[in-house]
């Protein structure tokens, strides 16, 4: 890769967690810095997704979480489900990336990328229990893979309840670009005794719409899916290293990381590219 200055790196960070797609990355950093290639964009992505994933798996430990709300986003890559040929179906298709967001730090302490399944569910869990300081309420939808996973995971440790959504029929002339209508919804205990005013899935429903809005891979009926789904894992790690650390939440005035006592500072863009630096630099070190 071309080595660019900390503060040019960081640009075109900016420009990629704004949803901008590689190509249009690409074209607009070459008019502002005169000059950059697809592979110096996309090879940035890799190094500092990978470095955003290192990070927050060791940093986003011992949560002071409270209310913690989880779901699940479907994307794909390459291609949808059933155009996807065999030989490539461990690789591609349809791709579900599993959030967990705390209801009053707003942070996102644990993703994982997979199928939804009920093992996925299960990794998902587990790696969010592994990051609570202690009890917690806990809120899903009604996917009743989470019924296991939450009692494999956390065992009776846990204020469980599930939202259970009731739909209705499409809007006439609707049904393929409008959710279908929702009629009411069920409050279900599952364990422990979560308080009803709480049980809620709105926050990480909220969170969705950042992630189609704020990753271009995510936007719907368009080609700018991913291609490669080591690319869009690290797409997903960077889009939370800039919303944990980064962006500063409207509400909160801070960011989700400060608000969860994570880090007393305000990172920038740029403290995310010497951050990669520091990683990759003690990788190689070490692989020598």
């Amino acid at each position: 890769m071309n080595k660019k200055s900390i503060k040019e790196r960081a640009q075109i960070l900016s420009l990629l967690v704004e949803g901008n797609s590689l190509r249009a990355t690409t074209r607009i950093i070459r008019d502002i810095q005169g000059g950059c290639s697809i592979n110096t964009v996309t090879k940035l992505l890799e190094e500092v997704g990978e470095a955003c994933a290192w990070y927050q798996d060791k940093n986003l430990r011992n949560l002071p979480c409270k209310r913690v709300q989880v779901d699940e986003i479907w994307s794909f890559v390459y291609s949808k489900q059933k155009n996807t040929p065999d030989e490539k179906k461990d690789v591609a298709g349809d791709v579900w990336t599993w959030t967990a967001i705390c209801a009053d730090t707003k942070l996102i302490p644990s993703w994982r990328i997979g199928s939804r399944d009920a093992a996925t569910a299960q990794d998902f869990i587990a790696d969010l229990a592994g990051r609570m300081a202690e009890r917690i309420q806990l809120t899903s939808d009604g996917f009743t893979k989470y019924k296991d996973a939450v009692e494999n995971s956390f065992g009776a440790d846990v204020d469980y309840a599930m939202l259970v959504k009731i739909y209705g029929d499409s809007v006439e002339g609707q049904k393929r670009y409008s959710p279908a209508h929702c009629t009411g919804a069920q409050k279900r205990r599952i364990t422990g005794n979560p308080e009803q005013s709480h049980v809620s899935t709105s926050y990480v429903e909220r969170q969705n719409l950042t992630m189609r809005m704020s990753m271009r891979r995510f936007t719907r009926l368009t080609n700018a899916f991913s291609k490669k789904l080591d690319n869009h894992a690290h797409a997903i790690a960077l889009h939370f290293m800039h919303y944990n650390f980064v962006r500063i939440h409207k509400s909160l005035k801070v960011t989700p990381a400060m608000a969860a006592n994570v880090t007393q500072n305000l990172w920038s863009l740029e403290d995310v590219v010497k951050m990669s630096d520091e990683y990759w630099d003690e990788k190689n070190n070490n692989s020598n």
